[in-house]
């Protein structure tokens, strides 16, 4: 009876624990000055180089001309745009930038789970590493390197793998390098040897974070390796495969200008002609800054409308998203 007569308790005693102060920015700014040190350095490089040279896209607009400047270029409007849709090249740019972006998704992207999802399955530590080592280093090889040692593997004077293939299968020598018809399979090869190993950093830190309890009670409950796999291994991995698509999406127009510019030649020209080497062409050897401009404009905002369509579309299907 005691106890029923017992006072209710107070607000304080029914929250226990103390309330987190709001802490200011001045005190933040202080209490996590070390931090924000080491911020300063980052937000000044994309400041400097990312949002500071945005000014320069107001040329796309214009007539520019170095002499005048930004102020008095005269005013054009859209017809650099108008100039881009209706010019003969474009449906050419399109055509070869799209085909080279779905073979990157179909052959490039899925390249790095499946060789994270190998490699976790390898038991012994030393071979594990030791794959690992190799498959990264082709990432920190500059273009240059990998398209001369592309050109020494299958050049038609002296390329080791044309060599061998002609020698297979005989006939006439093929210039794989040089042909419009190889130039896409040459290029989803090349990123899929530099970049793969790279890719694999990613998954295999989300696969380090699954559980193991999880696989010991899949097998106590007799499901198999696929099961495992199935149910298990995908799912954890799944929200970082999401924001990689997202991030990908992005880059559906940008087919990377290097790689791109160092295998083009004369004769596979027509298939390698794409927005990113356009640009350059257009801009610096032939003096179009605007329509150049407009041209990199255009692929920009197709990037930002993606990665907005891509992360709206991920979160409808009921993943995270990027944002």
């Amino acid at each position: 009876m005691a106890t029923d007569l017992a006072p209710p308790p107070t607000r304080a005693a029914t929250k226990p624990g103390r309330r987190r102060e709001r802490l200011t920015f001045r005190t933040a700014l202080l209490r996590y000055r070390w931090l924000y040190l080491m911020l300063l350095p980052g937000l000044a490089y994309f400041i400097v180089f990312k949002y500071l040279p945005m000014y320069g896209v107001t040329i796309a607009f214009q007539d520019f001309l170095p002499f005048l400047g930004y102020s008095g270029s005269p005013w054009v409007g859209f017809k650099h745009f108008e100039e881009l849709f209706n010019g003969p090249d474009f449906g050419r740019l399109m055509f070869n930038t799209l085909i080279l972006a779905l073979l990157t998704a179909v052959f490039v992207f899925p390249a790095p789970i499946i060789v994270a999802l190998m490699l976790n399955e390898l038991r012994h530590s030393v071979l594990k590493r030791s794959i690992q080592s190799l498959v990264y280093i082709p990432h920190f090889l500059s273009w240059t390197i990998v398209a001369s040692l592309t050109y020494l593997l299958f050049s038609v004077d002296f390329g080791v793998i044309a060599t061998f293939f002609h020698e297979l299968l005989g006939g006439k020598k093929i210039d794989y390098v040089a042909q419009p018809d190889w130039f896409r399979p040459i290029i989803v090869f090349q990123l899929l040897w530099k970049q793969t190993g790279w890719g694999t950093i990613i998954y295999l830190a989300a696969l380090a974070g699954v559980n193991t309890d999880l696989y010991e009670a899949a097998r106590m409950d007799g499901a198999g390796r696929f099961r495992q796999f199935w149910h298990i291994t995908l799912p954890a991995i799944r929200p970082t495969i999401v924001v990689m698509a997202v991030l990908t999406s992005g880059h559906l127009l940008d087919t990377g200008f290097e790689q791109i510019w160092l295998m083009t030649g004369a004769l596979n020209r027509s298939s390698a002609d794409v927005f990113d080497t356009f640009v350059y062409y257009m801009g610096i050897t032939q003096g179009a800054f605007s329509y150049s401009t407009a041209v990199g404009l255009f692929k920009g905002l197709v990037g930002v409308l993606l990665i907005f369509g891509s992360n709206w579309l991920a979160k409808r299907l009921g993943q995270r998203g990027l944002f």
